[in-house]
């Protein structure tokens, strides 16, 4: 099956989100996929061309060692709102390109405008076009002028699409709630290579590597430091208390606009021992600093963009046996309940609290435990296979509509 992907972040930087996972899989057994993506960063380029070229990167994997994708990133004007306007231009060039060169079978929509556009193309070539959500999309359009005007069209897309499927249930329900037909929506979980987490060593050598002592209890965060990802509060939180317990460290793995400011409270406050900072690693690393950490933490803000996905990086903390401390969102609770090794936190500032609750009351092998056993059904083959076999229907059923 020849498979192209649509989206408007950036496939090379971001991630490995369940696109990543999924689509990489895919070609691990045979199936051709082709992206097209957006670079999304691009304002934080110091230095560029005003017009980007067309690139074309070969053989990319983020997730897996034996998938291959083909990402291709069409031009864009670098300049606000001129980038959405070239992307309209350039990005159905490319889309149509697509069509004639690489013949898809079957497209699949993670964005807005290129969804739309390709949603379009796809009706007239009698082409399958499935819409996935990993979040409301238009709540992450950085312009807030802007979100209403990319809510119709996300709207749209989701009505039209020949399928939406969604991460979690309160997401289908969103996407129910935006004029899916019900039996065209379909919820499909983030999954998780269990055995690498389950398998996982490296605590001693990584806590060795990074100055960690045996006495110290390491909050874990990792991913892209959002503005809204709390771990403002939660650092500050831990000012207050890095007397009481000195023994308490944060460590965050990953990179974005927060990072900076996270130095900042380090440093101001002398806290080098007990917050510690790494920039972005490989995936395949990932499961080592899972190892050497005892809790898990996702203190996002309650906000439109939070409230109602489940970061696949939930599975992954909870697949490595830890507690997951986590803000009272709605997606997630809905996802995993009360009494699974997931302990709700009121908001961002009484993260740090429910964290030391946890520990005073020996409860963290516990709550760990709990957590892997919910999951550890979320094998990533069986995901794969089920995702696979909704392109299969869609392809057979347009088929058959041809025929």
């Amino acid at each position: 099956m020849r498979i192209l992907v649509v989206q408007e972040s950036d496939w090379i930087e971001k991630g490995p989100h369940q696109s990543h996972h999924l689509m990489e899989r895919l070609s691990e057994h045979g199936h051709e996929v082709r992206v097209i993506d957006f670079e999304i960063e691009w304002r934080r380029c110091k230095i560029g061309p005003f017009i980007t070229q067309r690139v074309v990167f070969e053989s990319v994997h983020k997730a897996t060692d034996g998938g291959r994708i083909m990402v291709i990133r069409p031009p864009i004007m670098k300049l606000p709102f001129l980038d959405y306007f070239s992307m309209l231009i350039t990005h159905r060039l490319e889309i149509k390109r697509q069509f004639k060169e690489f013949r898809p079978d079957i497209v699949i929509g993670f964005g807005i405008l290129n969804s739309y556009m390709a949603m379009r193309i796809c009706k007239r070539n009698k082409l399958p076009f499935l819409y996935y959500l990993i979040d409301e999309l238009h709540n992450l359009v950085p312009q807030k002028g802007f979100r209403s005007i990319a809510r119709m069209i996300e709207s749209r897309n989701i009505r039209y699409a020949d399928l939406a499927i969604s991460i979690n249930e309160a997401l289908r329900e969103y996407t129910i709630e935006m004029g899916a037909e019900i039996a065209k929506t379909r919820t499909i979980r983030a999954g998780i290579d269990f055995e690498k987490y389950l398998l996982s060593d490296g605590r001693t050598e990584t806590r060795n590597e990074f100055g960690i002592k045996d006495e110290n209890t390491v909050l874990f965060f990792m991913g892209w430091l959002y503005e809204f990802s709390g771990l403002r509060e939660v650092a500050l939180s831990l000012v207050d208390a890095s007397h009481q317990f000195p023994n308490l460290m944060l460590m965050i793995l990953g990179r974005g606009e927060l990072g900076e400011e996270l130095r900042r409270i380090r440093d101001a406050y002398g806290l080098q021992d007990q917050i510690l900072i790494i920039d972005w690693r490989p995936y395949n690393e990932i499961p080592r600093f899972l190892a050497a950490s005892d809790i898990c933490i996702l203190p996002a803000h309650n906000n439109e963009i939070m409230r109602n996905i489940v970061p696949i990086k939930m599975y992954e903390y909870m697949a490595a046996g830890k507690p997951v401390i986590v803000t009272e969102l709605n997606g997630i609770k809905k996802e995993f309940g009360i009494g699974n090794g997931v302990i709700y936190a009121q908001n961002s500032e009484s993260t740090l609290g429910k964290a030391i609750e946890v520990i005073n009351a020996k409860r963290i092998f516990k709550e760990g435990e709990k957590a892997r056993n919910f999951v550890k059904n979320q094998d990533w083959n069986i995901i794969t296979d089920q995702f696979l076999a909704e392109l299969l229907k869609l392809s057979e059923s347009r088929s058959h509509e041809k025929d």
